[in-house]
């Protein structure tokens, strides 16, 4: 049973965002995938089908985590996180390949999984570490986040291990580690990577990606180098975006998506169906629900009543504005294509289940907020 304390302390502004963005999103989904009978097996609700299973299974892990305790135990945290590495070696030997990265394992992405994992096992590691005031004290956490960040790098799965990489420092620096320390190892890596893509370029040394996901990564800078191409995606966003101008087409009534001239448009462009539909107000809508649910996750992180819960809720909203950044920049030429969907929007049960289950550990964390209570 829910403890009554407990649900008088629920933080119903951020539960009321989120149903927003879910409902926001089932209806997008229907939209972009509902006239397209190929994609769908001929039943327009199949993918909200889906999408509506896995909101019940996340409502459902949201009041498992708001009766249990955030805080793993050591020997829990231990177990999680050998879990999480068994569940990323499982997907390397008997996952399914899809897109050119073996992602899949028994119907499911475990990379979408393995991020909340690691951030409960990475917040309880940082909030025993003594001290992050020094370079070698950053050799442990590097390589408790680095096991599987590698095993996700295998699949290849670039843009979750780019969301790794980011709520890493993140987590870091809420957990005391100087910011000019971490910033100066951020633009020691920017420049290595700069000098392997300028090697590549002039003297066609070799990458550890692939060469369509370095036209992929590198297509937003010009458009219309390859528009058939690598950049074709980003082009038909680009249409679906200023299209919807400044109160859209209407709802289910953008081409784009209808006429299936965007590819991926239930799920990594399915902001630009937004856009192409609702308009610029309807981005800006979504927009002010993003920031509202960033900002609740803020002040539950300020107001945790320890260093795990603040490290832990740091570590959610890393993830989630992340997404959210990099979806809608690549959604209108800003950011590389990196195939990482927008939270509560994006066609895909995994990614659904799991930040519903971050949004219930955020809601725990702020019902447990007062010491008095327990």
């Amino acid at each position: 049973m829910i403890d009554r304390r407990l649900l008088k302390n629920i933080d119903f502004t951020l539960v009321v965002v989120v149903f927003l963005l879910v409902s926001i999103g089932l209806t997008m989904v229907y939209s972009a995938t509902h006239a397209n009978m190929r994609l769908i097996d001929g039943d327009p609700y199949s993918f909200v089908k889906k999408q509506g299973l896995a909101v019940i299974i996340g409502v459902v892990l949201i009041i498992f985590f708001l009766i249990t305790d955030y805080r793993p135990s050591d020997r829990m945290a231990q177990i999680l996180y050998l879990a999480n590495i068994i569940m990323l070696i499982m997907v390397l030997v008997l996952g399914v390949e899809r897109h050119g990265a073996k992602s899949w394992l028994f119907g499911f992405q475990p990379s979408e999984f393995a991020k909340i994992l690691t951030i409960i096992t990475f917040a309880k590691y940082l909030s025993e570490k003594e001290s992050l005031e020094r370079y070698i004290d950053f050799i442990g956490p590097f390589f408790y986040v680095g096991v599987p960040l590698l095993l996700i790098l295998m699949q290849p799965d670039l843009g979750t291990a780019l969301v790794f990489v980011f709520l890493t420092f993140i987590m870091m620096y809420v957990a005391g580690a100087p910011g000019w320390k971490l910033g100066l190892i951020i633009l020691s890596v920017v420049f290595l990577i700069t000098i392997m893509f300028l090697s590549h370029h002039f003297f066609n040394t070799p990458l550890p990606i692939k060469e369509y996901q370095i036209d992929r990564l590198t297509s937003f800078i010009d458009p219309e180098k390859d528009p058939r191409g690598s950049s074709w995606n980003l082009r038909q966003a680009l249409i679906a975006v200023g299209s919807g101008q400044f109160f859209g087409k209407g709802l289910f009534q953008g081409a784009q998506g209808r006429l299936g001239y965007l590819p991926e448009n239930h799920t990594d462009f399915i902001f630009a169906i937004l856009c192409e539909e609702l308009g610029f107000i309807g981005g800006l809508g979504v927009l002010f629900l993003f920031f509202t649910l960033i900002w609740r996750g803020i002040k539950i992180a300020a107001q945790a009543k320890d260093k795990i819960g603040y490290i832990t809720a740091s570590g959610i909203i890393a993830m989630i504005l992340f997404h959210v950044l990099e979806n809608i920049g690549m959604n209108i030429g800003l950011m590389p294509i990196t195939g990482i969907p927008l939270p509560f929007i994006s066609s895909g049960g995994s990614a659904m289940i799991a930040n519903l289950v971050a949004v219930g550990i955020l809601i725990n964390i702020w019902a447990r907020r007062q010491k008095i209570m327990f």
